[in-house]
C-alpha cells in the first residue's frame, strides 16, 4: 500500500510515518507534503496513492482547498488537534479521522476501517463532497468577539479591533489596533477556525495577521515575504515561499 502525508507540521509527519513503518510494513510513504500548493501540485503530477493522511489546518490555507482544485480520487484519514464542525460531519458521513497527537490504537483502527471499506465497496466520493458541504454550513458564521483572559475575569474583545494574534513562548496574543495586548487561550489553530478567513490570514505558525492591518509587503530573502503591519511587532513577520502567492491572493482578494 502507498500513502501520502499532508502535514505542516514537520515533527507531527515524522512521528505519524515512523508510526506507519512501525506498525504496517507494506505501506510505503511516498510524500510527506507542507502546504495546500505542494499537494495540489504533487496530486495533479502522480498517479493517485492508496490512501492520504491529511492534516485538516495548514499552513496556507485549510486541507479541504484542495478538493476544489484537483480531483481526490483515493480515500482520506483526516488529523485534527480540534475541529468540532469536523468531527460531527465525519460522524455523519462515515468519514474516519485521528485527533493529535496519533495514537497507535486509534492509528490501527483507521487503517482497518479503510481496509475494510475498499474490500467491499471502495470510498465513495459523494461522502467527501458531503462532507465539504457540511463544514462549510456550519462555518459560514464566524465570531465577532474573542473571550480574552483579564485577572479573575473574561471580558469579550471585538474581532475588529484586532490587528494580530501571535504566540509568544506558548502563551497566544491577540495585539489590538491600540498596540495593547490580549491573553487568548485558544490555540491558533482553533482560533483560525472561528475568525473570518477573509479577514485573517495564518502567515506563519507563530502569526495571524488581520487584512485591515497590513501596511505593506517586502520581499525577502530566499523568495520570502516580510509583511508590515501598522502596529509595531515584536519581530518580522514571514511568509514562506510556497505560501507567497496565496497570501498575495488573499491580500488582493
Amino acid at each position: 500500500m502507498k500513502a501520502v502525508i499532508i502535514e505542516d507540521e514537520e515533527v507531527a509527519a515524522q512521528a505519524l510515518a515512523l508510526l506507519l513503518e512501525e506498525l504496517y510494513p507494506d505501506i510505503t510513504v511516498l510524500a510527506t507534503l507542507q502546504s495546500v500548493e505542494d499537494s495540489v501540485e504533487w496530486l495533479r503530477t502522480h498517479a493517485a496513492p492508496d490512501l492520504l493522511f491529511m492534516d485538516i489546518h495548514l499552513s496556507d490555507d485549510s486541507s479541504f482547498s484542495i478538493f476544489d482544485k484537483v480531483a481526490v480520487t483515493c480515500p482520506v484519514i483526516f488529523t485534527t488537534a480540534y475541529d468540532k464542525y469536523a468531527l460531527r460531519a465525519f460522524e455523519v458521513n462515515s468519514i474516519d479521522y485521528l485527533l493529535k497527537p496519533v495514537h497507535q490504537d486509534n492509528l490501527q483502527h483507521a487503517i482497518e476501517k479503510y481496509r475494510r471499506l475498499s474490500a467491499a465497496k471502495g470510498i465513495d466520493s459523494g461522502v467527501i463532497a458531503s462532507l465539504l458541504e457540511t463544514i462549510r454550513r456550519e462555518k459560514a458564521v464566524y465570531k465577532s468577539y474573542l473571550l480574552v483572559s483579564n485577572r479573575d475575569k473574561l471580558i469579550p474583545l471585538a474581532v475588529k479591533d484586532i490587528a494580530y494574534i501571535h504566540v509568544d513562548v506558548k502563551v497566544v496574543i491577540a495585539v489590538t489596533f491600540d498596540n495593547r495586548n490580549h491573553y487568548l487561550s485558544q490555540p491558533l489553530d482553533e482560533l483560525m477556525e472561528q475568525l473570518s478567513p477573509q479577514a485573517f490570514y495564518r502567515a506563519n505558525r507563530q502569526y495571524i495577521v488581520a487584512r485591515s492591518a497590513v501596511k505593506d509587503v517586502s520581499a525577502w530573502f530566499g523568495s520570502k515575504l516580510a509583511v508590515n503591519l501598522t502596529v509595531s511587532a515584536p519581530e518580522k513577520i514571514y511568509v514562506s515561499k510556497a505560501r507567497a502567492k496565496n497570501f498575495k491572493e488573499w491580500l488582493t482578494g
